[in-house]
């Protein structure tokens, strides 16, 4: 993809260190590889505990710390031009929200004071297409508001949240954030793996099953792109969705399990899968599980949004995303490579 001139003033922060926090991820470890190949000098700040096989051969300054300590992203962020914030607790099926705005929040918050604190002059700031209105028109779009806050999960109003402080810090005090709304994220290099990823990967081997409903999706090569686009040509304050194909759940996984050769998975209607899901959250209850992935939660989420377009990312960032059917490809034949049969039928 051809990256379009940098602003004058993206140029200038060009020439200092990025940060990037949590490039450990699916997605932070895709703009820190992005940004060793365009010849940047890259920080990451990672946790002690943090799987860093998405980091390794890369050469990157490394720091030790935590959103919650502000002595270590005070000395990641000296003399930063940019920081790319990564950082997301994506659970959220879980039943007490207390952790995802311990996260999505409250930990953003340390974040963005340290950042003004340190003079930092761009704030890339990944969000979620969660952040996205549902009923002001198909497809969806940056330019309407939040509208579905009586039915979404604690995981969405958290995002919500982070994403609406974000912009009232620039609208406020002028804080120098562009914020991008991605959208499911498939591609190479899912170490961990994603859920979303790993149901993609077990739908190329024949396995699981497909709902009956649609989802938005990206290339995670793409979506890396579009943070380093929106650092050079994102106007400040703005939110850019980060999105490409729109597909039914049956026609995606027949498009992965061609890649090897299996049968697609069976199809189940969203109403039998909200039944399983209850009966399941029933089971768990009694048996003292609270937590569980699959949730009724989880199944709104799936079926929770439409087409959406990336109209304004294309004009303003001149983000260009591959064809759907690369993505797929590239997917399973990386999760061959990093995963084979070893992660089975498992969840995670």
């Amino acid at each position: 993809m051809t990256v379009p001139e940098a602003s004058s003033d993206a140029t200038t922060e060009a020439n200092k260190p990025a940060l990037v926090m949590g490039a450990s991820g699916f997605l932070g470890g895709h703009i820190t590889r992005q940004l060793c190949e365009a010849g940047r000098q890259v920080r990451v700040m990672l946790r002690d505990t943090s799987d860093t096989r998405a980091l390794d051969g890369l050469n990157v300054q490394r720091f030790i710390g935590d959103i919650n300590d502000t002595e270590s992203m005070q000395a990641a962020m000296k003399d930063v031009g940019t920081v790319f914030y990564n950082v997301v607790d994506t659970r959220s099926w879980l039943t007490d929200p207390a952790p995802l705005y311990r996260t999505n929040v409250d930990g953003l918050k340390q974040v963005v004071h340290t950042a003004k604190k340190m003079g930092v002059s761009r704030f890339v700031f990944t969000s979620s297409m969660v952040t996205l209105a549902r009923y002001a028109g198909s497809p969806a779009s940056e330019e309407a508001d939040f509208d579905w806050w009586h039915e979404a999960p604690a995981y969405v109003k958290s995002r919500v949240e982070a994403e609406q402080f974000v912009l009232n810090q620039y609208m406020t005090e002028d804080f120098p954030a562009v914020v991008i709304c991605v959208a499911n994220t498939y591609g190479p290099n899912d170490y961990q793996p994603t859920p979303h990823g790993n149901a993609l990967w077990q739908a190329a081997r024949g396995k699981g099953a497909a709902l009956d409903c649609g989802i938005p999706t990206v290339d995670i090569r793409d979506a890396a792109t579009a943070a380093l686009l929106a650092e050079q040509r994102g106007r400040l304050g703005e939110r850019y969705a980060i999105v490409n194909e729109f597909v039914l759940q049956p026609t995606f996984c027949a498009l992965a399990a061609q890649v090897l050769g299996k049968e697609p998975p069976k199809t189940i209607p969203i109403w039998q899968a909200y039944t399983f899901a209850t009966v399941a959250e029933l089971i768990n209850r009694l048996r003292g599980i609270r937590d569980s992935k699959f949730c009724r939660s989880s199944i709104f989420l799936s079926k929770a949004f439409g087409p959406m377009s990336h109209t304004k990312a294309a004009q303003e960032l001149g983000w260009r995303p591959r064809p759907l059917e690369e993505t797929v490809t590239d997917t399973i034949k990386s999760y061959q490579i990093l995963h084979g049969g070893n992660i089975g039928g498992q969840t995670y």
